[in-house]
């Protein structure tokens, strides 16, 4: 494909995207942000500005090549049509391509937006791909990223200088290939122990969660917006934690977010360091607020006061905000089920009628959609005015040219196979998911374990295991045992809410009364992937020693029960004492649960904790 000319004019290089041989105002790279943002508007069609406004999901062939026909679980926009016939051009990357074919498909991607009749170039986002979760409605696996703990494990640190160490290697990796968007991080406080999405959160400590993600949008983004930077999309405002009875209002039955406590404020308040920190886009969340004064009872998005008044008139923000993720249009899934669109509280309106809601309301772009002829409709109807849609278009070119994608956005891929899981990321991500690691209890000093001692181990590969000790086929043969287990959740049978980690905390009875039983057989270490908040009090009495990660290797768990790294984190969410306490707690009141086995901010002392000779 051929890509526009570089020419020049009164000694100043410039892109000649229109192809006309003569520097336009839009195309002047000295001209300011406003400047050429208003000179392309006036040159835009109708449907290209509609374009725009929609931010769709792709698919990226192993090879790096354009999908024409995605498949798998989820739909997902044909990349030719949705580029060069519906002018979008902010795209969700929804794929873990390794470096190389990703930095080529972007390339790829960039010549085909080039050849356009203005030559607008393409915004690529992605949800995260640097941590364990591999729900890909949620994040995605990383594609060869550096992997660290996940967002949770930030909190358990309370470290804003790791924060900022995660977020410069999120922004070299994910510039390295074409990513400008990283539609987070999670300023959501995490109230509700059985909500699903409490892993992508910095925890239940209030000051801890707005602090932290204030300074990843810092880092991600830099002083100003500008070549170097990914652009941040802070979810999911105003606050996403309190699902009444924890379930996720990605479903229909988890729909309603409630505030039995009063804490409205105090969840949409987390968001005010991101704000502040200049956060080029906001998510609101699909929830609908049950019983806040002054809001409409519906999804977040389609509420005016929610957008227009809360964000835009009280917190002064004027960035891009964008949709979660399939409002308006109902999806068909690869085994032919249908997912329905997350439009609560405005299920029985049309396609249009919600999209003139959400254009009401403030919003800029429809999440997951790729329907600009909805808005163009809207407007040829007579319902919704053009200079609206410049709004909302001018707001999404803005970042565009801020980003210096006009100038240049193509991506070198020998630099991207060299950056994405360099020596350097990978090794702070390893640190990170070892630092993070939360010693819980440790009463009779066992740990470090002793070096060679004979291990009986479940969760945990053998061969890793076997680096730091001799390991055991029988529990009766061994000196001590090491388990490691995930937060317990309920699964559901049917996709995509199988996907999601949802419901009760507590151990089912079979596993509980193994792990008992081994504990009481032998010194037994017990680690837990705190996902959500656990309810385990007959493991925090039984076992010799528990530990909690965030997502951590086999290597960074042996590493700290074995002295070579020290747990430093301190719990960011509360472990309950029983599901009945769970159940009783207000959904929007960060911890506080009756006796919890383990407070939020606790952490045994990890004494003298370096590694111990074999005995």
């Amino acid at each position: 494909m051929s890509r526009p000319d570089l020419l020049s004019h009164d000694g100043v290089a410039f892109r000649d995207l229109d192809g006309d041989g003569v520097m336009a105002p839009y195309e002047d790279p000295r001209r300011p942000v406003p400047e050429r943002v208003g000179d392309l508007l006036a040159r835009m069609t109708l449907a290209e500005k509609a374009g725009l406004m929609c931010h769709a999901p792709v698919a990226v062939a192993p090879d790096g090549g354009l999908v024409e026909e995605p498949s798998g679980l989820l739909p997902a926009a044909p990349t030719t049509r949705a580029v060069r016939d519906l002018h979008l051009r902010c795209l969700a990357l929804m794929a873990p391509v390794a470096a190389g074919p990703l930095a080529r498909w972007h390339n790829r991607l960039q010549d085909l937006a080039a050849r356009s009749r203005l030559g607008i170039p393409v915004l690529v986002s992605s949800d995260p791909r640097h941590s364990a979760n591999d729900n890909p409605l949620t994040s995605v696996p990383s594609g060869g990223c550096s992997r660290w703990p996940e967002p949770l494990g930030f909190g358990a640190l309370r470290d804003e200088d790791a924060v900022r160490e995660f977020a410069r290697a999120i922004r070299a990796e994910y510039t390295a290939v074409g990513i400008r968007m990283a539609i987070h991080p999670m300023a959501d406080l995490a109230s509700e122990p059985r909500w699903c999405r409490t892993a992508g959160t910095f925890g239940a400590d209030p000051e801890v969660v707005g602090r932290l993600a204030g300074a990843y949008v810092e880092e991600l983004q830099g002083p100003r917006l500008g070549p170097g930077s990914v652009a941040s999309m802070v979810k999911h405002w105003p606050g996403a934690g309190p699902q009444a009875g924890g379930e996720d209002a990605h479903f229909a039955h988890g729909s309603d977010q409630v505030y039995p406590a009063g804490l409205f404020e105090l969840h949409r308040d987390q968001f005010r360091p991101s704000l502040r920190a200049g956060a080029a886009a906001v998510m609101p969340y699909y929830g609908r607020p049950v019983g806040v004064p002054g809001l409409a009872g519906v999804g977040f998005a389609f509420d005016r006061e929610v957008v227009a008044g809360l964000l835009r008139r009280d917190e002064g923000y004027d960035g891009i905000v964008c949709t979660d993720f399939g409002l308006l249009t109902d999806a068909v899934l690869a085994d032919g089920s249908v997912w329905p669109a997350r439009a609560w509280g405005v299920e029985h309106l049309g396609r249009a009628e919600r999209a003139l809601l959400l254009l009401d309301a403030g919003v800029d772009q429809l999440g997951g959609e790729w329907c600009p002829e909805v808005i163009t409709g809207l407007v040829a109807a007579g319902r919704v005015s053009e200079a609206r849609i410049d709004e909302s278009a001018g707001r999404v070119l803005s970042v565009l040219f801020r980003l210096g994608l006009f100038e240049n956005p193509y991506v070198d891929e020998e630099r991207a196979v060299a950056t994405v899981g360099r020596a350097d990321f990978a090794a702070a991500g390893a640190a990170a998911q070892r630092r993070s690691m939360t010693l819980l209890r440790d009463d009779a000093g066992i740990l470090p374990l002793a070096s060679g001692i004979r291990l009986y181990v479940e969760g945990v590969d053998p061969q890793v295991a076997a680096r730091y000790a001799t390991v055991a086929a029988r529990p009766q043969d061994a000196d001590a045992a090491l388990v490691r287990i995930a937060a317990p959740y309920e699964p559901r049978e049917r996709l995509p809410e199988a996907l999601f980690h949802q419901g009760r905390l507590d151990l089912p009875e079979p596993e509980r009364e193994h792990l008992c039983a081994l504990a009481a057989a032998l010194p037994t270490v017990i680690d837990v992937f705190v996902e959500r908040p656990p309810v385990i009090p007959e493991l925090a009495e039984s076992g010799a020693a528990l530990l909690a990660d965030f997502g951590a290797d086999d290597a960074a768990v042996l590493d700290v029960v074995f002295g070579h790294a020290r747990p430093e984190g301190r719990l960011p969410v509360e472990l309950p004492r029983s599901m009945a306490a769970v159940e009783a707690h207000p959904e929007d009141l960060p911890g506080g649960t009756p006796d919890p086995v383990f407070p939020l901010g606790h952490a045994a002392e990890a004494r003298d904790w370096r590694p111990r000779p074999a005995r």
